[in-house]
């Protein structure tokens, strides 16, 4: 779990890259700060961007191998903010993961987590990292109890709700899996990829039910989430994909089903869902091959390409 907003550094290879290239340029603008009180009030250098920047340089360059550069960020960060800074003491945990070489490296991560937490129990931060941690060597329901425990402590984190949904999901638990989304959009109801991802869940949860009304309640409710997605955001491509797939299969089951009270969505209207979702890829689809549109995924474009595929022949 991210200690911060998510950010393309951690998934995107060619973000990262770009950004773990301004190392030395990032590096030196943070060196030529002033830490030292007084001086530090006059340095025009000094400002939240830069050392937001540099942050981001940190992920960018654990996702690129670059390590030194790494390391010389959460000493800048170190140097600017204090060790006992709890969002600083995450990012060096952080890179302490990344540069562990074995378990027992891990190990002794984990204990100062718990040393840490045991001193302050209130350090959000670190809470996420150990819980990270602790999923990443392999022991999802440990994660599980622990994120229960975070959300039952702090139920306005987000970030934790997703996550939560996230492992429910991973050990087959979708309604939890659900309910920890829903309880994530009670807190940011105007995020679209939340809305289009419970409607992902609703439409996997559907299609494999073995009950007919069951499987027609939740891909109705898929079709539900997808819409608001798109209505939110209006060039969403996994929201429309999203939308076109739980469309088209909600209206084969008003043919191979008669057990259709579940269904509150007429045929009519998922027919012309169907055909706005069509309509929508199709011109995203034209318009990042003409011009490569930022924020649009080359697989998804792929991928909706070949739903597109599908559905005409």
């Amino acid at each position: 779990m991210a200690t911060t907003s998510s950010n393309s550094y951690l998934s995107d290879p060619a973000a990262a890259l770009q950004m773990a290239q301004r190392a030395p340029t990032l590096l030196a603008k943070a060196s030529s700060v002033s830490t030292k009180f007084p001086a530090s009030m006059f340095s025009s250098a000094d400002s939240s961007e830069l050392w937001n920047d540099l942050e981001q340089l940190l992920y960018a360059c654990l996702r690129t191998g670059d390590d030194k550069s790494a390391f010389l960020c959460v000493e800048k960060l170190t140097d600017r903010f204090g060790a006992n800074n709890e969002r600083v003491m995450a990012l060096k945990g952080l890179y302490q993961e990344a540069v562990a070489s074995d378990m027992a490296a891990v190990k002794k991560i984990l204990e100062d987590y718990n040393k840490i937490l045991t001193e302050n129990p209130m350090n959000v931060p670190i809470h996420k990292r150990r819980i990270a941690l602790i999923r990443s060597i392999g022991r999802p329901q440990d994660a599980i109890a622990d994120l229960v425990e975070f959300v039952d402590s702090f139920p306005t984190d987000m970030e934790a709700w997703c996550e939560l949904s996230d492992l429910y999901q991973s050990q087959g638990c979708s309604a939890q899996a659900i309910f920890c989304l829903e309880e994530a959009l009670l807190i940011t109801p105007n995020a679209w990829n939340l809305h289009a991802r419970l409607g992902e869940l609703e439409y996997m949860t559907g299609v494999s039910a073995t009950d007919s009304a069951e499987a027609q309640n939740h891909l109705s409710q898929a079709v539900k989430r997808f819409s608001r997605s798109i209505e939110l955001c209006d060039d969403y491509l996994r929201g429309f994909y999203g939308l076109k797939l739980a469309s088209d299969k909600l209206l084969q089951t008003h043919t191979t089903s008669k057990a259709n009270s579940a269904v509150v969505i007429s045929a009519e209207k998922l027919q012309k869902l169907s055909q706005l979702a069509t309509s929508r890829l199709e011109a995203i689809i034209k318009d990042h091959t003409a011009r490569r549109s930022p924020g649009v995924k080359e697989s998804e474009v792929t991928a909706a390409q070949e739903l597109l595929s599908r559905s005409k022949s």
